[in-house]
């Protein structure tokens, strides 16, 4: 029952239309007493022989119009409670969207995306059907049970019926340990269910790897193995499940043997009439539907406090990066980095140590070094993906934590080595950020980013769906509409975290002249293991294990002694074997 308590908020700001719910079902409840009353005064008129023919089909008629009453009156609150519950859907998995874009990386190492995604669909489901079917079971089961016991006190006998609840309370005592085995239960099977799921996930995600590598007969078994523990977990929620049903039966039918035995007796003495007997008796089968319903509001309450205490938990999860208050002043800024030390969670050594940098509007940053030297870090603090240790970011002369997020993000446009493409057109992904864009924008994107005239070889064009992830796109197409989408958004900082790797030299050179033209007042970093991305670059750090190891433009750097000197002069050297003719007799001997 803790799950009424803790929806509370939910159920006082939709009171109106609980209220009016639960109003008809208290309606539908009373109206529904009125037939086995009036079966027992037909079953007397006719046992006495006073009733005429015309007054059975008048008690018969009200009978049927009662019957469509409740029919009606049954439409229209289920559609105002269960109309409400759905709203409880939609703004529970609006909350949980919300935190799921608040939290930052580390966030993303402690919870895998198939757990997320289930506790987004499943759990919220089991919780929306306690706050719609619980409720109706509950007031149903409450409103229905006391009326009956009310009329078959006051207007039958409070003797026979006092006799016929005996069996009750060993039942309720019964239910709530079931109850309290099913939520825990409930909750392991709902954890292994986000385990398969997550397995799932992986799979289709990863399903070319896994035929590449021939893997399709190994993770079938661990996909069998989880889905094994899945179904055991289950199958020990069904087992208390199973549990319910009979007991509620068992004590009913102990009520009805009861009753039946004491109201005969009471026939006999002459204390009760056959009428009043059978009335009662349809009474007590009206009683069966309440404790039915009392044990099945347990079994969905109790799976709905679980699930929610699942949703609460992430929800109750506070953003590693806290937000800042102040607004960004409009208008370009200078960026200025010093960070002293920096450190990923849960790791002793610093990632990140005395990196410090100056980059104003219309200048261009490159970062580069050997792989795990930090640049990626860099780019990850300002994007505010984490905070340094010690040291900090400024715009405008605004320490970043200072400032609102939103606001902070709103003035960059990111491209990373791994873009990810939607499952929609291409038009539509490079549009993802500014959807109001027109199509002369969309292709202005694409032509700076030299990827128009590939995007008009593709079978629909600028129409074509490129399929989940962009598979049918080249990995050089993806990075280059992915450049489109960030160009269109026409950010104030453009960062490029190595995002044009997978490009030849030919169109590299000329996305960057491009973006040279493009971004005469804009503020661009470039990170690049290719270096003759960052010939044009106003300053060029080389990192190495998290610190500076040479800084300059690209001409000084190629005539002093170090890693860029040689890895330049390697990527040329290399460059120029590539376009060297191959000897075709050479190649024949």
């Amino acid at each position: 029952m803790r799950l009424f308590a803790q929806l509370s908020w939910f159920f006082l700001r939709e009171w109106r239309r609980y209220l009016s719910a639960v109003s008809l079902l208290i309606l539908v409840s009373i109206l529904q007493l009125i037939p086995p009353r009036l079966v027992g005064v037909i079953v007397d008129g006719v046992t006495e022989s006073h009733f005429s023919t015309g007054q059975i089909l008048k008690w018969v008629g009200l009978m049927a119009l009662i019957a469509v009453m409740v029919y009606l009156l049954r439409y229209f609150w289920r559609v105002l409670l269960f109309g409400a519950s759905y709203r409880l859907a939609v703004e529970l998995r609006e909350s949980y969207y919300r935190q799921l874009c608040r939290q930052n990386p580390t966030f993303y190492l402690r919870h895998r995306t198939g757990d997320l995604m289930a506790r987004a669909t499943n759990d919220v489901d089991r919780v929306v059907f306690a706050a719609g079917e619980g409720v109706l079971t509950l007031v149903d089961s409450l409103v229905m049970g006391c009326a009956v016991l009310i009329v078959m006190s006051t207007q039958i006998s409070w003797q026979l019926t006092l006799l016929a609840l005996l069996p009750m309370p060993v039942m309720a005592v019964v239910i709530k340990r079931y109850g309290d085995m099913l939520h825990q239960r409930f909750k392991r099977a709902q954890a292994a269910f986000s385990t398969l799921n997550d397995r799932t996930q992986e799979s289709m995600t990863s399903i070319r790897m896994i035929k590449a590598f021939g893997l399709e007969d190994r993770q079938s078994a661990l996909f069998a193995d989880e889905a094994r523990d899945t179904g055991e977990r289950n199958l020990q929620v069904a087992r208390i499940d199973a549990r319910f049903d009979p007991t509620i039966y068992i004590a009913i039918g102990m009520a009805n043997l009861l009753a039946v035995a004491g109201g005969s007796w009471m026939v006999v003495q002459g204390t009760l009439t056959l009428g009043q007997l059978t009335s009662f008796t349809m009474y007590l089968g009206l009683m069966i539907w309440p404790m039915l319903a009392l044990a099945w509001m347990f079994n969905i309450v109790e799976r709905g406090s679980a699930a929610y205490s699942r949703i609460r938990a992430l929800l109750a999860e506070a953003p590693a990066i806290a937000d800042g208050d102040q607004p960004l002043p409009a208008g370009r800024g200078t960026l200025q980095m010093d960070v002293k030390a920096f450190h990923y969670p849960e790791t002793a050594e610093p990632t990140l140590e005395n990196i410090a940098f100056t980059l104003a509007p219309g200048r261009m940053l490159g970062l580069c070094g050997p792989t795990g030297s930090g640049k990626s870090s860099i780019l990850a603090l300002i994007q505010r993906h984490f905070d340094p240790d010690s040291g900090e970011i400024r715009f405008h002369d605004m320490a970043l934590p200072t400032l609102r997020i939103d606001d902070w993000r709103a003035r960059l446009a990111v491209v990373n080595q791994g873009p990810f493409l939607f499952s929609d057109t291409v038009a539509a992904n490079i549009a993802l950020g500014r959807p109001g864009a027109t199509q002369q924008q969309i292709e202005e994107a694409a032509r700076l980013a030299c990827v128009h005239d590939d995007i008009l070889r593709l079978a629909n064009g600028y129409e074509t769906e490129v399929g989940e992830r962009g598979v049918m796109l080249s990995g050089g197409q993806k990075q280059r509409i992915a450049i489109a989408r960030a160009l269109l958004l026409d950010a104030e900082i453009l960062i490029l975290d190595d995002a044009l790797s997978a490009v030849d030299g030919r169109t590299e050179h000329q996305i960057l002249h491009n973006l040279k033209t493009w971004g005469k007042e804009r503020t661009l970093i470039v990170s690049a293991h290719r270096l003759s991305a960052l010939t044009a670059a106003s300053e060029i750090l080389v990192l190495q294990r998290g610190q500076v190891a040479q800084r300059g433009r690209h001409d000084r750097l190629v005539e002093q002694p170090g890693w860029y000197r040689d890895m330049y002069r390697y990527q040329q050297l290399e460059a120029a074997l590539d376009e060297a003719p191959v000897d075709e007799e050479a190649t024949d001997a």
